[in-house]
Formats: C-alpha cells, structure tokens, sequence
C-alpha cells in the first residue's frame, strides 16, 4: 500500500516562500559566479573541490565520498575531476587495499588556486549576501535553515 505524504492543499504561504528560496539561491550564486569570472577564475564547483579536498585527512578523498561534500550527480563529478586533473589541480592517486579505486587529491596547484578563488568569494559573500542582512536577519536566517538542515544531509 502507497502511503501519500503530501497534504491535501499545500498553504500558498509555502509555495511562494519556496519559489523565492530558490530564486534567492540562483541570484545569488550567479552573482558568485560573474564574480568569479570577472576575476578570471573558474567557477565556484571548482573551489568547492579544491575546498573539500584540501579539508580532507592527506588532502584526498575517494570519488563517491567527494561527492557526497559537493553534492553534484557522479557523471558530473566526474567530468569536472578530468578537467581539472588536466589543468594539475587535482591528481587520482590509487588506493592499494582497492586495486580499481582511487583518491582524489589535491595538488599544490590547486591549493594555490584555493588561496586566489576565496577572496573574490568573500567578497562576493560579502557584497552580494551579508551586506544586505543585519546582524539580527542571520540569526534568524540561521534558525530556520537549521530547521531545514537534516532533510538536505
């Protein structure tokens, strides 16, 4: 028997706070990105690889666990992996207990890519995000997104 967990009328409420949720979101990471470029810099995916690895044990992750930080569908992942172990950033390093898998690790390169990407990103936080927000708006933007927190792990 199929269980139907959706309610029989969804409050407006919710549905015009959802849509400019999302909207928020893609604004917001738009500006990020034209950001990022304007500084001639790759887009945001890329530091948040960069970023994941270098917090990483020995800077390096297996594939499915960086996938999981970054959240983006595996074919993706993998393709933005190739591109980047083209440009050196990150480099696949066999693991020996597994003879078919392998870390993903990230290069000196990369962390000196890390290190240029994240002040135009603060910047960007800053500018496009924080300085529009007061002290008391992020506690509370903090409060309801810890609300939504579990449903996104």
């Amino acid at each position: 028997m199929l269980v139907c967990l959706m309610p029989k009328k969804l409050p407006r409420a919710a549905l015009n706070v959802w849509a400019r949720f999302i909207r928020a979101e893609q604004r917001l990471l738009a500006a990020v990105e034209s950001d990022l470029k304007a500084a001639g810099l790759p887009p945001l995916l890329w530091y948040d690889v960069i970023l994941e690895l270098t917090r990483a044990p020995q800077g390096r992750l297996r594939h499915r666990d960086l996938q999981v930080q970054v959240l983006l569908a595996k074919y993706n992942l993998s393709r933005l992996i190739d591109r980047m172990a083209d440009d050196g950033l990150v480099s696949r390093v066999p693991v020996q207990e597994d003879a078919r898998g392998a870390y993903i690790a990230v290069t000196e390169s990369g962390r000196r890519l890390g290190k240029r990407m994240w002040p135009v990103y603060a910047r960007s936080i800053a500018r496009h995000f924080a300085a529009r927000l007061d002290e008391g708006d992020l506690i509370e933007l903090d409060r309801v997104l810890a609300k939504l927190t579990p449903l996104a792990s």
